[in-house]
């Protein structure tokens, strides 16, 4: 496992219904997604990967760098999964503020439907909260506790803290199968910005200060985290070239704008859709099936379905819907054996990763972003301050098969 730090500048406003209704659809049919082909423990071990959970996040049209990710997305997936918990085998508890306190109680009722350990999971909810908040004293006051769990036991933790004096959020993810002590080096990653020496008495290397401090467990601790990765978070708002992957980028675009580059099995299963409606599923593709180096420039997910400040574009409403509709009925396919449609879903992600190889993007990034505005009204593009409008000059072309 390895650790990593990134800053995260604080965002605040609410998300409005509109993008949040379809976030929390999306959220569940992705998560529905991972557990039909990858099981239960691998869609904790995803939401315990900060790149992945960023990536989501983007993928869902929230802000593709701020905190808010870390609070809108939890919120939607715990409404949207906890009213299909008994068939997804998944639960979610706690929260933002108040919600946050309730996670005991959340955690006991659980167990006594699933027949769980109650008293040990509101235990792990209580350390990883006691660790992050007390033990690690970085300057970051938590304010956020998610507890997922699976109806076998396995749990992972998102909880985030902010520091108001730098004006920057930091994410902690936990996943109980690496955790080997609560009081040494627990986390399966820890996001936030270097501020210099802080205090953490789970560091390795403080067991004699720990040992005097905390008197948790007798466990014999292990070095479970020996790498230590970076993902720094830019403050500005805008999405630029430098956050993403430009080779990446443009072969999505090209497996989305040239359909010869696709076989013709997965043309035929996804007759009908534009290749807009294709490039937002090619990044949902490898959302559900990417690998986890696949996750290292989470901004070039919002060109899925844009943000809902604006950037990189405005969310395209109507794609977004035929999103949620071919994943859903997808999903459903499968699950009555006829997995054809989620084959051809994947095969978006492998046509994508094909190209890589030997393609090589042009320096255009700046009018790709133009040409998603100009054309964001025709797929209901909406902002936090109102719906997309015909722009007053037409766009200049943008050559999207070569990026």
């Amino acid at each position: 496992m390895s650790r990593s730090y990134a800053d995260l500048p604080l965002h605040y406003g609410q998300v409005p219904p509109w993008l949040y209704n379809r976030m929390s659809a999306l959220g569940v049919a992705i998560v529905e997604a991972v557990i039909t082909d990858y099981g239960k423990s691998a869609l904790l071990q995803r939401l315990s990967d900060p790149f992945w959970f960023q990536s989501l996040g983007c993928v869902l049209g929230m802000d593709w760098h701020s905190s808010g990710i870390t609070t809108s997305v939890m919120g939607a997936l715990k409404r949207s999964v906890n009213k299909r918990s008994k068939e997804l085998g998944i639960y979610i508890c706690g929260g933002k503020g108040r919600y946050s306190r309730e996670t005991p109680a959340e955690l006991m009722k659980i167990a006594e439907a699933t027949g769980l350990n109650g008293d040990l999971l509101v235990r792990s909810s209580k350390l990883s909260a006691k660790v992050d908040n007390t033990a690690i004293q970085d300057g970051f006051q938590l304010y956020l506790h998610s507890f997922i769990l699976s109806d076998e036991g396995e749990w992972a933790v998102v909880q985030q803290g902010m520091n108001d004096a730098t004006g920057t959020a930091r994410r902690y993810h936990w996943h109980s199968p690496t955790i080997q002590s609560f009081v040494e080096e627990p986390h399966s990653f820890i996001y936030g910005p270097n501020q210099g020496l802080i205090l953490n008495i789970t560091d390795k290397q403080a067991d004699t200060t720990r040992n005097g401090v905390l008197q948790l467990t007798g466990e014999d601790p292990a070095h479970l985290l020996p790498e230590i990765q970076k993902l720094v978070m830019p403050g500005h708002h805008d999405v630029r070239a430098e956050d993403i992957d430009l080779k990446r980028l443009g072969t999505v675009l090209a497996v989305a704008h040239e359909k010869e580059l696709l076989d013709m099995e997965s043309l035929l299963l996804l007759e009908g859709l534009g290749p807009r409606t294709l490039q937002s599923l090619v990044l949902v593709s490898e959302v559900i099936h990417g690998t986890p180096s696949r996750f290292k420039d989470p901004a070039r997910f919002s060109f899925a379905h844009g943000g809902k400040d604006g950037h990189p574009f405005p969310v395209p409403t109507k794609v977004y819907d035929e999103t949620i509709q071919t994943l859903e009925h997808a999903v459903n396919r499968a699950k009555l054996g006829n997995a054809d449609k989620s084959e051809a879903i994947k095969n978006l992600h492998k046509a994508a990763q094909r190209l890589e190889q030997d393609f090589q993007p042009n320096n255009n990034f700046d009018q790709l972003i133009e040409h998603e505005r100009a054309e964001s009204w025709k797929y209901g593009g909406r902002t936090v301050s109102g719906k997309a409008k015909p722009p007053k000059e037409k766009p200049k072309g943008v050559q999207l098969r070569l990026f």
